[in-house]
């Protein structure tokens, strides 16, 4: 029995990818619980804004029984909060790692960790995760985002096999160069402006801005996302947009060789 999607909790819905899917799902009729640190999202009637850091699993936890309680279901939820962080791996030291993981990674798993006894009691349910084509491209001086992006991307896969027996789906959304605030808030570490590394992070991380900026729509990724909640069964990784699928498959048949040369001409 196909079963509606109508009730959704996500994740960063404040501003970028997150915001522009809770508008978009919103104008589709679906309600949205949409959660930040702030408590801000857009102005839509179907769009419940809360306060939540994902990074704190007791307010996880409680948002989530509010949802419930005020639902009586939850159809979904889309973990799409995260940050960003540049400087080369020598120059980020392990604290600042740690921020690029606990908000991207960890945030994630409370959050999904906190619906799941929902989802299996239902006897249904879809996981979404937002990672990125630097899941399965490395790209030099955000190692880090690479890094999160790809053990999150591998987290979606494993779990997808372990709730299926429970009708629980999982997708993973990877998302291309795309314009949104996100490029602004990108941190950069203590040294990166102060090391032997410097000149080459400036010229790779300005490639790389440049591309966000005229990157594609983030309701692009907030399409590509309804899709998937209202598809009878969801697929493991979509990657929006012809451009980066076709990078993705390239990287799967191209040798690891060719991959890292084409990406050292690009970055480096």
């Amino acid at each position: 029995m196909k079963r509606k999607c109508s009730v959704v909790l996500l994740t960063g819905g404040s501003s970028g990818i997150g915001a522009a899917t809770a508008d978009w799902l919103a104008d589709k009729g679906i309600k949205v619980y949409a959660t930040s640190r702030s408590g801000k999202a857009p102005d839509n009637d179907n769009i419940v804004p809360m306060i939540m850091d994902v990074n704190d699993q007791e307010a996880v936890n409680k948002v989530v029984e509010t949802i419930y309680k005020a639902e009586g279901h939850l159809d979904a939820v889309i973990c799409n909060a995260g940050n960003g962080i540049a400087g080369a791996v020598e120059d980020t030291s392990i604290e600042e790692a740690r921020y690029q993981f606990e908000t991207c990674y960890f945030g994630a798993v409370r959050t999904i960790d906190a619906c799941l006894p929902i989802f299996r009691q239902q006897g249904y349910g879809k996981i979404i995760t937002v990672t990125s084509v630097a899941a399965f491209i490395p790209i030099p001086f955000q190692a880090f985002y690479s890094s999160v992006k790809a053990a999150l991307l591998m987290l979606t896969k494993a779990l997808s096999l372990e709730v299926k027996p429970f009708g629980i789906q999982c997708c993973s959304v990877q998302p291309g160069d795309t314009k949104t605030g996100f490029t602004s808030a990108r941190k950069y570490t203590a040294k990166a402006y102060d090391g032997a590394y410097t000149e080459t992070m400036k010229r790779s991380v300005a490639k790389m801005e440049k591309d966000e900026q005229n990157g594609m729509p983030a309701s692009k990724i907030a399409k590509a996302i309804y899709k998937q909640l209202k598809a009878r069964k969801m697929r493991l990784n979509v990657t929006p947009r012809f451009d980066y699928r076709a990078i993705e498959i390239l990287s799967k048949l191209l040798p690891t060789r060719v991959i890292m040369w084409l990406v050292g001409k690009l970055y480096c």
